[in-house]
C-alpha cells in the first residue's frame, strides 16, 4: 500500500477531520480517487492511520480560494505561502482531496 507523508504539525488536523486536501506537485501526481493509503509524518516517518482518496485534480495556484484554505485549515494567505515556501515556482498544483478511514 502507498504511503502520503504530511509535515508533523498537521496530524491533529488530519486525524480530526479538519484537513481534508492536500495541494503537490507534479512529483506526486500519481495518487488516484478511490485509492487508500497509509497517511504518515514526513518529519519522523510514524504511520497513523489511511485515508481514501476522494478525488484528483489540478488547480492553478491563482485560482485557490477560500474553499482550499478551508480544506486545509488555514486561512487563504497562510495557504498561499506556504505554498511558495516549499514550491517557489509553481504556477500549478495536484489537488488531492480526501477522509480519514
Amino acid at each position: 500500500m502507498q504511503t502520503i507523508t504530511f509535515f508533523e504539525r498537521f496530524e491533529d488536523d488530519i486525524l480530526a477531520g479538519r484537513k481534508t486536501v492536500t495541494l503537490r506537485d507534479k512529483s506526486e501526481s500519481y495518487f488516484e480517487a478511490g485509492q487508500t493509503v497509509n497517511v504518515a509524518n514526513l518529519d519522523c516517518g510514524t504511520c497513523y492511520g489511511q485515508l481514501h482518496i476522494t478525488s484528483v485534480a489540478w488547480v492553478k495556484f491563482d485560482d485557490l480560494n477560500e474553499l482550499h484554505a478551508k480544506q486545509e485549515n488555514m486561512s487563504l494567505n497562510e495557504l498561499k505561502s506556504l505554498i511558495r515556501e516549499i514550491y517557489p515556482e509553481i504556477e500549478a498544483l495536484y489537488q488531492i482531496n480526501f477522509q480519514l478511514l
